[in-house]
C-alpha cells in the first residue's frame, strides 16, 4: 500500500492498495489525517466524519477535497488529466451509520435515507462507497470480472460476526463472484502490537475460530519500581514474588486475513497495509492513541463509467 513516506502536514495524500491500482476502471483509496480544513484535531486535519467536535461545513469541504483527489470528477491525478476545480460534478458518496454489525447493503443509487450497517456493495459505475475508521479495519473487496466492489468496517465485534467472510458470500450471491477471483485490500488500522483487549474478547474468538490461539499474544506488565527494587515485592508464597498480570493483544489484521482465506480468497490476492493507527497518530487518526477525541478516516471505492 503506497505511499509509505510521511506526507507534509498540510498535504492531502491518498493511500492506495498497490495490487488494486492495476485496474484502470477502479477508483480506490484510504485517507490520512492531513490536508483538510478541520481545526478540531490539529490544523489542516482531514476529518471525514461528522463528529461532535468538528463542523459540518469543514467535513463537507474535506470530503469533497478527498473525493476529488481520488478522481471522483474524472479530472484528478488519478486519471492523469488536469483538474478543473468546480466544473466537474462529484460522484455521490454512500456511507453508513456504522454499528459494529455484520449488516451489508447492496446499493445501485444513493439511498433516500441513512443506512445502518457495516458493509456496502455495488456494481454501479459513478458511485462511491465509503467506510469510516479510526482504529478498526477498512477492507475493500474487488471482483474484476463483473466489475463489482465492496467495502467493510471490521472492528473486533464485526470480526467476531465474520463480516468480511459474509461479504465474500454476499458478493457471490449478488454478482456471482468466485472467491478465487476476488482481490482484497486491508487498510490502515490498529495492529497486534497495540490492540490491547480483555480476556472476554479472547474467549469470544476462541468460541468462534479454531485458529484463535494464533491471533493473540500476551505481554507481562512491567513496573519500573518493581524492576529497580524487587525485594520490596517479596511474598510468602512461591515463587517468592507476586505475579504481575499479563496484557492480551489481538492481531485484527490476521483475524480478517484468515476469514478471507477461509472464504476462498487466494493468499496472493490479499494485501494489508503495514500502518498501525495507534503507532502513527502523526499520520492517521487513532481513537485509542488520542483517548477518544479524534477524527475519522475513510476508505472509498468506486467504478469508473
Amino acid at each position: 500500500m503506497v505511499p509509505n513516506r510521511i506526507p507534509k502536514q498540510s498535504q492531502l495524500n491518498v493511500l492506495r492498495a498497490t495490487k488494486l491500482s492495476k485496474f484502470r476502471w477502479l477508483v480506490q483509496g484510504f485517507s490520512t489525517r492531513w490536508g483538510g480544513s478541520s481545526r478540531a484535531y490539529g490544523n489542516d486535519a482531514l476529518n471525514l466524519g461528522f463528529t461532535e467536535d468538528d463542523s459540518k461545513v469543514a467535513v463537507d469541504r474535506n470530503r469533497a477535497a478527498f473525493l476529488r483527489e481520488l478522481g471522483a470528477d474524472g479530472n484528478s491525478r488519478a486519471t492523469g488529466k488536469t483538474p478543473r476545480q468546480g466544473k466537474a460534478k462529484l460522484w455521490p458518496l454512500v456511507s453508513l451509520r456504522q454499528i459494529h454489525s455484520d449488516i451489508i447493503h447492496y446499493v445501485d443509487a444513493p439511498p433516500k435515507a441513512q443506512l445502518a450497517g457495516d458493509g456496502l456493495m455495488t456494481a454501479t459505475p459513478g458511485l462511491f462507497l465509503g467506510i469510516q475508521t479510526a482504529d478498526c479495519l477498512p477492507i475493500v473487496l474487488v471482483d474484476p470480472k463483473p466489475r463489482a466492489v465492496g467495502v467493510f468496517h471490521a472492528g473486533w465485534r464485526g470480526t467476531i460476526k465474520r463480516i468480511v467472510e459474509k461479504g465474500v458470500g454476499e458478493m457471490h450471491r449478488r454478482f456471482g463472484s468466485r472467491p478465487r477471483d476476488l482481490r482484497a485490500a486491508i487498510g490502515p488500522g490498529i495492529h497486534g502490537c497495540c490492540y490491547h483487549v480483555g480476556a472476554e474478547v479472547r474467549e469470544k474468538f476462541e468460541a468462534q475460530f479454531s485458529y484463535a490461539a494464533r491471533l493473540f499474544h500476551e505481554v507481562e506488565e512491567r513496573d519500573p519500581v518493581r524492576d529497580k527494587y524487587p525485594m520490596l515485592f517479596l511474598t510468602a508464597r512461591p515463587p517468592g514474588h507476586s505475579v504481575l498480570p499479563k496484557n492480551i493483544f489481538l492481531d485484527l489484521v490476521e483475524a480478517n486475513r484468515q476469514q478471507l482465506l477461509a472464504a476462498g480468497v487466494l493468499t496472493k490476492h490479499i494485501e494489508a497495509s503495514p500502518l498501525c493507527t495507534n503507532c502513527r497518530p502523526d499520520l492517521l487518526f487513532s481513537y485509542r492513541a488520542e483517548k477518544g477525541r479524534t477524527g475519522r478516516m475513510m476508505a472509498v471505492v468506486g467504478i469508473r463509467k
